[in-house]
């Protein structure tokens, strides 16, 4: 397996404070430029807009909800509920839509809901989820990414309802994409990391000949699972499982840390569009920080490179204005997105701050 080292040092946890004061400086400067959050996102570099309902802005919402944990402020809950009421609760393409980039809204609706309840606020999303759990098909989340989008979504809703058949469709079409797309699955065991979709599956290769396991894709996988055991009850039925490949994949992406704390955007080939990069970085982070919180991972072996993570994007990639750099613009592979840097703007400005309020929620928790 391809392997980066770095220098050991001594990490201590930030103070509460500080580690909030940079979510807050970061958010805040997306809270003042988004100032009406049912706005529609025009996309730099292409001629056209997007509602503020798709996936880019659902996962910035994520993060803003779990900062909302730590921090209840009144402004943040009421910006979450305009956003919401705005859309009319509702998904890009309506009900039907099997696309997990529609669904990823209703992770925040069902949050919402369960802070003040409302059949409303989850009537859409749960009709589209009882269309997945009432046809066959499994193979929709083809990506990677598709996983952190939905599967949450259908955790939620079997917990809340106390039925398992949403539990039962999370797992199936979680395990087609692992073990099926593609030929013999997304998920290579053997480096313990999943390539984005079917198209990079070897012979696809980067440039040194490795294969191509993309940051933020991986990102995506990790979060997906944090935000799944999160949910689901200590019994059920598959958490081992999914307790093990995150624990897998925790342990191929801390060999491969950069010495900053950054992970490049191509796990395996630090020269293909090599350098510092927030969102794979704070997903990473993410999963690191809450596996220690919960008795998953050893703190002695994953603290260092949790703090090592935060430390890079709190001091790197947070101006002082608030703008975050070192932010991968949407794609799919290494050489998407780009120039990654720490001005420039990537072409949606949202999911990349909704990934650190993920990781710095977690790093906030850390015991001392």
């Amino acid at each position: 397996m391809f392997v980066l080292s770095f220098s050991a040092s001594t990490e201590e946890v930030p103070a509460r404070k500080k580690v909030l004061k940079s979510m807050l400086t970061a958010n805040d400067y997306f809270m003042r430029k988004w100032s009406d959050p049912s706005d529609v996102i025009p996309a730099f570099y292409k001629d056209r807009v997007y509602p503020s309902n798709i996936w880019t802005r659902a996962v910035y919402y994520e993060g803003l909800m779990a900062l909302h944990t730590i921090y209840p402020k009144e402004e943040f809950l009421e910006y979450a509920l305009e956003w919401a009421e705005s859309h009319e609760w509702g998904m890009r393409k309506g009900t039907t839509t099997r696309n997990a980039d529609d669904h990823c809204a209703g992770q925040t609706y069902l949050e919402l809901y369960e802070i003040e309840p409302d059949p409303i606020k989850i009537r859409d999303i749960r009709i589209s989820m009882d269309m997945l759990i009432n046809t066959p098909q499994n193979d929709d989340w083809s990506w990677i990414d598709a996983i952190q989008m939905s599967m949450p979504i259908l955790a939620k809703l079997g917990v809340m309802y106390d039925d398992p058949r949403y539990l039962e469709k999370a797992y199936s079409m979680y395990s087609y994409s692992k073990r099926k797309h593609g030929g013999n699955g997304l998920f290579n065991p053997e480096d313990g990391l999943w390539w984005r979709d079917k198209g990079f599956v070897p012979p696809y290769t980067e440039p040194n000949g490795e294969d191509c396991y993309w940051s933020r894709g991986n990102g995506w996988v990790v979060a997906a699972l944090v935000r799944v055991l999160d949910i689901i009850p200590a019994d059920s039925p598959h958490r081992a499982e999914y307790e093990a490949d995150l624990s897998a994949m925790l342990e191929a992406v801390k060999a491969v840390q950069r010495e900053d704390g950054f992970w490049n955007v191509s796990l395996h080939d630090p020269e293909h569009f090599g350098g510092k990069e927030t969102t794979g970085t704070a997903l990473f982070v993410y999963g690191m920080a809450w596996g220690i919180n919960n008795g998953l991972l050893s703190r002695d072996d994953y603290l260092a490179p949790a703090l090592r993570g935060w430390r890079a994007i709190s001091e790197e990639s947070i101006h002082e204005n608030g703008f975050l750099g070192y932010v991968q613009g949407t794609g799919k592979e290494p050489k998407d997105g780009q120039p990654v840097a720490y001005d420039h703007e990537p072409d949606f400005d949202d999911y990349g701050l909704g990934c650190v309020l993920l990781a710095g929620t977690e790093i906030y928790k850390l015991e001392p």
